[in-house]
């Protein structure tokens, strides 16, 4: 009795309908992430210039809307944030996918409409809603994920290394198993049955989590405590001067300057009101004691050392099967929630700081063989062939499949003179998520624990700019140098920066040791 006391409690405390709630949400993100860039590749033709311009939409909204998403999500009580971004997520891809579905049975028809201006129309409209939910899934991320965690463990640390780990867990499943789900319907059925089928997850996702954050913000009385801000609209509204006074502490400074700006014209001062918060968020972060944690993050963000489209790409032309590529992705999940295990284990033992360090070291040893596999029997690293390159590639050279370059000077499937080099790049990619992820939750704990409450959505949207700044820099590598000869330099490149991250981070431990010491 006891024990299915416990069960019913667990249940229906705070931390499993957040995790429940978090795993319908990553689902959701996973598989629309997936099949998105599918459909946009479908729809031009299986030419990858759309999803290209959409790439280069989300980065630049989030980069340079990042401090903004944070401001309003300080600003605004926790639940109206949760709920209006719940809402606005899951509203503009239920609102895509019908579109997508219009489109990919009219196709034909609509291109004849408007000498096909309607077509354009169309991609437009896709890409402009897939951007909203992306805006509306980061701030949702950081309410919950950065903020309401806090909350919701009472600050306890121990607690929050627990519930973070276990939220990274359940991402890393859900990045493996959502992508293949939609993947089967896609191809067991259409593109139509594909995006209804995320049509009808979201609605029903919407519904449950919308509920299970409710009960949360109910069940924890905290919730409802913020701390509070000035209500900068209204003010400027009302041009009114009057000066708004500190209400926090410490590094928790007010973002606003109402007198300067109260005789502007209204939309001028909205203008200035979004610079200024701009500005000021970015001051924010700059200001943090874990700023050069935050920036060693954001640095590990430029490389081709992942399983994304450049390295799975890159493996067919070394006569890697998709099959095979799959099995690996599996494998480097489980290495990823090793590491999750590891970081909870290294945080109790040797506390959050010196576990950023031994996770950096792990991260860096493993990507050594990354470098040996650039200088290993097998690789098709010429230097020589680098010097000739184009500024800009022959579109015509490059081929598109589903999210995987193949190239035509080096057929997919070709086996290469030796798999010595592309065993030790996938040894390398592998292991290192041990270290990776350990080091990516230390990094997120920090910023938890270290940032004030009134700060904690600005800072952490100036992040997710940083963090896509820096994911941008190296889709502009691979542009640079994008034949499988020039990817051995794409790694060496990508190691310096991850090198220069964790030197980041250990100027953080350094600084925040020698203060601690200070202290006692």
């Amino acid at each position: 009795a006891h024990s299915l006391l416990t069960t019913k409690n667990c249940i229906h405390g705070p931390k499993f309908l957040i995790y429940v709630s978090g795993a319908l949400s990553m689902w959701g993100d996973r598989m629309w992430h997936f099949a998105i860039s599918v459909f946009l590749i479908e729809l031009y033709g299986r030419n990858l210039l759309l999803t290209a311009v959409f790439g280069l939409v989300v980065a630049g909204s989030v980069l340079l809307l990042g401090a903004l998403i944070g401001d309003w999500v300080d600003r605004n009580p926790r639940n109206k944030v949760a709920h209006a971004s719940l809402f606005i997520q899951n509203i503009s891809v239920t609102v895509c996918s019908i579109v997508l579905m219009l489109v990919f049975s009219y196709k034909q028809k609509i291109e004849q409409i408007w000498d096909g201006w309607l077509t354009v129309v169309c991609y437009t409209v896709v890409i402009i809603l897939a951007d909203v939910a992306n805006l509306a899934s980061t701030a949702l991320t950081i309410a919950i994920q950065r903020d309401w965690i806090v909350v919701i463990t009472g600050y306890n640390r121990g607690h929050l290394a627990g519930m973070n780990a276990t939220m990274r867990r359940i991402d890393q499943v859900t990045n493996i198993l959502a992508p293949l789900a939609v993947g089967q319907v896609m191809t067991l059925a259409s593109n139509v049955v594909g995006c209804g089928f995320i049509l009808g997850w979201n609605l029903v996702s919407l519904i449950v989590e919308f509920f299970f954050l409710s009960r949360v913000y109910r069940i924890v009385p905290a919730l409802s405590v913020k701390p509070p801000m000035v209500e900068v609209d209204q003010a400027f509204l009302q041009s009114s001067t009057a000066r708004p006074q500190s209400l926090t502490e410490g590094n928790c400074n007010s973002r606003v300057h109402l007198k300067e700006i109260a005789n502007l014209p209204l939309c001028f001062r909205r203008f200035r009101w979004l610079v200024s918060t701009c500005k000021d968020g970015w001051r924010a972060y700059y200001r943090q004691p874990v700023f050069l944690a935050g920036m060693g993050l954001a640095f590990l963000y430029t490389t081709v050392l992942g399983f994304d489209c450049i390295t799975t790409g890159y493996a067919y032309t070394q006569g890697i099967s998709g099959s095979l590529l799959s099995l690996l992705m599996g494998v480097s999940a489980i290495t990823g929630l090793m590491g999750t295990v590891m970081f909870t284990r290294l945080r109790k033992t040797y506390g959050l700081v010196n576990t950023g360090i031994i996770s950096s070291c792990i991260h860096l040893s493993c990507l050594l063989l990354c470098v040996c596999s650039v200088f290993a029997p097998g690789s098709p690293m010429d230097l020589s062939l680098l010097i000739n390159q184009p500024l800009l590639p022959d579109r015509s050279s490059i081929h598109w499949t589903n999210n995987t370059v193949l190239f035509d000077n080096v057929p997919s499937g070709t086996a290469p003179e030796s798999y010595i080099s592309i065993i030790l790049l996938f040894l390398g990619v592998i292991t290192a998520r041990i270290g990776l992820w350990s080091f990516d939750l230390t990094v997120t704990q920090l910023l938890q624990e270290n940032i004030c409450e009134s700060e904690r959505g600005v800072v952490n949207g100036v992040q997710s700019s940083m963090n896509y700044l820096m994911d941008l820099l190296h889709f502009i590598m691979v542009i640079s140098a994008p034949q499988p000869h020039h990817f051995g330099i794409l790694v060496i490149i990508s190691v310096l920066f991850i090198t220069t991250g964790h030197t980041m981070y250990f100027l953080y431990a350094h600084k925040a040791k020698r203060k601690s010491h200070l202290n006692t």
